[in-house]
């Protein structure tokens, strides 16, 4: 078979065919016509689908029902007295949560331990361990004073929390009275299989492994992202993803970074920035609402 074979005229010179009726122009001219306004209902669909389903709002195309969390109040400072000397100045503060000694002291911040009945209260509320409560409450009061118009508040922050670790609790690990996690959480090796591709970043300083990057710590941080956004909010002079008050600050400023968190968009980009996966966005939407629902 050549070629020139009317079964590959399409592909070669054209045969000359019999001359179309008028009738037969005037209908390929219609279908023609239905074409384009396909085409062209197709694109208005594609624009305005989004604002129907809530697209828009969401990243990766993920819809929620919970899209955004209902904002929630400045956890209340602990009243504190007036020292009497400089010696009492200077001294390390009691606990502010049962159990434990040494509330999250705010390296360079005028913001207090958080009060204890209400991180009791909050915890027995939601579940949420005291210890990393208090973190997480310590962080929205310092980037709340830091950076007012963010909006970033401790449900979310919390939220991340229970995702990531478990309130640092993952693999049967636990908060320390310090709140350091203990043993170390180290994530899986970005080696390329099923998650991201990260050569070591930090001489496996912070995860123990030399060839591959690890997230790390009570709200797994990569290295690399440690690096830049790392926080020392114990005031201990060492900023350490393992310890929670720490963490839990990097995460809030990390979030903030993205922009306000006050509007639906604005909150959904910046847990999006964290994890840019729909679905994890969704999931934390959820959890913090649960959060913020169940302090009233």
């Amino acid at each position: 078979m050549s070629w020139d074979d009317d079964s590959f005229a399409g592909f070669g010179e054209r045969h000359p065919g019999p001359r179309a009726t008028r009738w037969q122009i005037a209908g390929r001219a219609a279908g023609y016509v239905g074409l384009v306004v396909g085409v062209i209902a197709l694109l208005v669909a594609a624009v305005m689908l989004p604002g129907v389903l809530g697209l828009g709002s969401n990243p990766a195309g993920s819809v929620s029902t919970q899209a955004h969390v209902p904002r929630v109040a400045l956890p209340p400072m602990a009243a504190t007295a007036e020292p009497e000397d400089a010696a009492e100045a200077d001294a390390p503060s009691e606990g502010t949560v049962d159990g434990l000694t040494g509330p999250p002291a705010v390296s360079g911040s005028e913001t207090g331990p958080i009060d204890r009945d209400w991180t009791a209260r909050t915890a027995e509320a939601t579940g949420i361990p005291q210890r990393a409560l208090a973190a997480y409450a310590q962080a929205h009061g310092v980037v709340a004073r830091e950076d007012a118009e963010c909006g970033v508040d401790w449900a979310t922050i919390a939220a991340i929390g229970a995702i990531e670790s478990n309130h640092g609790r993952h693999g049967g690990a636990s908060l320390d009275d310090r709140g350091r996690a203990l043993p170390e959480i180290i994530g899986r090796a970005l080696d390329g299989n099923g998650v991201a591709t990260i050569t070591d970043t930090d001489g496996g300083r912070l995860d123990g492994d030399t060839t591959w990057d690890r997230a790390v710590g009570p709200m797994q941080f990569i290295p690399s992202t440690w690096a830049r956004w790392a926080s020392d909010a114990d005031g201990d002079g060492v900023a350490d993803p393992h310890q929670i008050d720490d963490a839990a600050e990097t995460t809030a400023r990390y979030l903030c970074a993205s922009g306000s968190m006050r509007s639906l968009e604005g909150w959904r980009a910046a847990i999006f920035s964290y994890n840019r996966d729909g679905d994890y966005v969704d999931a934390v939407a959820r959890v913090a609402n649960e959060y913020a629902a169940a302090v009233g």
